[in-house]
């Protein structure tokens, strides 16, 4: 079997659904994971998700965060996790995960961290922490495993469009990039990396000072692979075209599929 995953921070699920149920009817992807819903779970807009052939688990919260994964009508799945294990004080909502067939899935919402030093570079580093124990875990299942989203990291120079003036932003800081290379090192794959060692792309670009009509951009979104799943994948890359839409997510969608 085939499956297709795709990643979006939607920044306000409640602004975006109609360009979410759009895409999910064009691009079909067999999961769609969600971040930033900022909506509590009541008020997540399932009629118009269910509309386009979806069905959705997801942890929600009033005004900020929150995860969600959209599955395909006709396909299999539990969800495994409401939140990300390691900390039960934590009260955001940045972390879902379910069993879709064969594959496990993450919806996943790092902390941005700035500003940095600080308090909240700080929780990001330890959330980082957290996210790589259960990473850890996750690879003793021995299934194949996609931890998808908005990892608020640039792994690498190229993959800001300023990384010199960027260079104390938490999403480029030494500390975020080790933590993020950390997990690549229990044996995870980025899937677009893989795919395309040496080309240029983002999939977040600014509000302001017209960052997307310059490609001023970012790429902080993520789909990593385990072993199992790594050995599957076929294709990755990032649509464009939503970003480029009135009233667009400062995000685009990233996807793969892997050929089980």
């Amino acid at each position: 079997m085939a499956i297709t995953v795709a990643s979006w921070n939607v920044n306000s699920i409640k602004a975006r659904i109609g360009h979410v149920a759009a895409w999910l009817r064009s691009a079909a992807p067999d999961v769609l994971c969600l971040q930033e819903l900022k909506t509590i779970a009541d008020s997540f807009p399932r009629l118009e998700v269910e509309a386009a052939g979806y069905r959705a688990a997801l942890v929600g919260q009033k005004a900020y965060n929150g995860v969600a994964i959209l599955v395909r009508e006709g396909l299999d799945f539990t969800v495994t996790a409401h939140a990300l294990p390691g900390d039960p004080a934590d009260e955001q909502a940045r972390y879902v995960e379910a069993e879709v067939g064969p594959v496990r899935i993450a919806s996943i919402y790092l902390p941005n961290g700035n500003p940095a030093p600080g308090p909240k570079f700080d929780y990001k580093l330890a959330w980082m922490a957290r996210l790589a124990a259960h990473a850890r875990r996750l690879l003793a299942t021995e299934a194949p495993i996609v931890l998808a989203g908005d990892y608020n990291v640039c792994p690498e120079d190229r993959d800001a469009y300023d990384p010199k003036g960027l260079a104390e932003d938490a999403l480029l800081r030494p500390e975020s990039r080790a933590a993020f290379r950390g997990i690549l090192h229990q044996g995870y794959t980025d899937a677009f990396r893989a795919l395309h060692p040496r080309r240029v792309a983002y999939t977040y670009w600014d509000y302001f000072q017209n960052a997307w009509a310059q490609d001023r951009g970012l790429r902080i979104d993520h789909l990593l692979l385990s072993p199992r799943a790594a050995e599957t994948l076929a294709a990755c890359d990032i649509d464009r075209a939503p970003r480029d839409k009135p009233q667009a997510s400062d995000h685009t969608p990233i996807w793969c599929r892997l050929d089980l």
